[in-house]
């Protein structure tokens, strides 16, 4: 008898930090997260992403003024990385809402890497994520504000 890692989306690929369920529960009708995204030279942008319905199948989320569904497999899938190009450890960060026990994926590809970190305790989108090529920083993203707004949507 074997016994499927629902962790695991696809062969060949490095377990997602959380499951479809595990996200669904972490990502209730009204979770508001607000993000700064970074990038050399440009002006900060700031995007609040709100999931204003919810239900077994997906979320409808808000972002940028429209509405969209997503599944939550789909979600899920959105940190399913080549193993062969992803590593996981464990690490500790200090980002605007706290110092968060995460798990950082840093993935390498055609000489661009991305390190993401997935906040154990958060289930769902990294709370930061640094893009680089060639050595360089060419975006980074970190979540400055992550709430829970009772009767939202």
């Amino acid at each position: 008898m074997t016994v499927e890692d629902p962790h695991l989306l696809r062969p060949g690929d490095a377990p997602t930090p959380f499951t479809a369920a595990e996200i669904r529960e972490g990502c209730p009708k009204g979770r508001t997260i607000t993000t700064r995204h970074e990038t050399p030279g440009e002006p900060d942008v700031v995007e609040v992403s709100r999931f204003v319905e919810s239900d077994h199948q997906g979320a409808v989320i808000e972002s940028r003024g429209e509405r969209y569904h997503v599944g939550w497999a789909d979600l899920q899938a959105h940190a399913s990385f080549p193993a062969e190009s992803t590593t996981i450890e464990d690490d500790t960060i200090e980002i605007p809402i706290g110092r968060l026990r995460c798990k950082r994926y840093r993935v390498a590809s055609n000489g661009k890497v991305t390190t993401f970190w997935f906040a154990v305790d958060l289930p769902g989108m990294p709370v930061r994520y640094v893009s680089e090529k060639e050595g360089e920083v060419v975006s980074t993203a970190t979540v400055i504000a992550n709430e829970i707004v009772a009767g939202d949507g």
